[in-house]
């Protein structure tokens, strides 16, 4: 006599005549996740680091999902697929994602960051070794960003146009802004409150070597007679803070005849123990 499954678990009932073979319900189980759930999901994974299991989750999800179209315009969900295809190399797959879908300015950075290394990436492969600087500034000219991960605005010095504009006006005002002041900076620029106080640290350094270097500019004499053995002595008896470095290089010139023509070059790099800055002369 056998027995009657319930009904509604999926199961069917053993037989005498052959294996047991589950309903196709349980075999098969169907995903019913939300547009919403699934951008959830990606998001808490991409966070997390898992691009295995990343992976894996996007591979689960049916292809005749209800609202696909949906889907497949789901920001967290597209960023997810380029996360994957960069990891796992596919850098075809990569580069169309970036291409072909607008991201907003939140995704930038990250994105951005895949974009180039796959492109730095490729290169290396293809020239056999790594690159250097002046190779990875190649590329880059070579594969410029795609505007669906950039806003268009050109960096100078790592930070945007913009944001120097904006550091420079709060500068004008004040040279050394208070705690306070860097993170109300920091918000409306986008960088950090360190960031803002590097920057403020490095101009207030580059204005200071440029001061002392037009004041002692218009007090050193420059007359190449005076770069003469007398300079250093002559300078210390006058600044007792400037110390003279006499720097002589040989310079070895070709005639058209084959015939060389060596040239003695001397420079004085005076460095100032007061404002610690160095300033390069070159007799006239």
């Amino acid at each position: 006599m056998s027995a009657v499954a319930p009904a509604g678990t999926g199961a069917t009932a053993p037989t005498t005549n052959g294996p047991i073979v589950p309903a196709p319900v349980f075999a098969l189980p169907t995903l019913s996740f939300t547009v919403g759930q699934v951008a959830t999901v990606c998001e808490t994974l991409e966070e997390s680091g898992d691009i295995e299991r990343l992976a894996r989750f996007l591979w689960s999800l049916p292809v005749a999902h209800p609202n696909i179209q949906e889907l497949n315009q789901s920001e967290a969900v597209l960023r997810a697929r380029a996360i994957v295809a960069f990891h796992s190399g596919h850098y075809r797959e990569l580069y169309n994602i970036l291409e072909r879908h607008k991201f907003t300015k939140d995704s930038h950075g990250k994105l951005q960051a895949m974009w180039l290394e796959a492109h730095y990436q490729e290169a290396e492969k293809l020239r056999g070794r790594p690159l250097g600087p002046v190779d990875k500034y190649r590329v880059r000219k070579k594969f410029p960003l795609p505007r669906t991960i950039w806003d268009g605005e050109q960096k100078t010095h790592c930070f945007k146009e913009r944001t120097r504009s904006l550091l420079r006006e709060w500068y004008l005002q004040d040279p050394y802004p208070n705690p306070g002041k860097k993170r109300e900076l920091a918000a409306a620029t986008g960088l950090t409150p360190t960031q803002v106080g590097n920057w403020f640290k490095n101009r207030r350094q580059r204005d200071r070597a440029a001061a002392a270097k037009n004041r002692y500019m218009k007090q050193i004499p420059r007359r190449r007679e005076n770069f003469g053995r007398g300079f250093s002595r002559r300078i210390s008896d006058h600044y007792e803070n400037l110390y003279v470095i006499n720097v002589r290089g040989l310079l070895e010139r070709k005639e058209a005849g084959g015939h060389g023509k060596r040239l003695y070059l001397s420079s004085y790099l005076i460095y100032d123990t007061s404002s610690k800055t160095a300033i390069s002369l070159s007799p006239k």
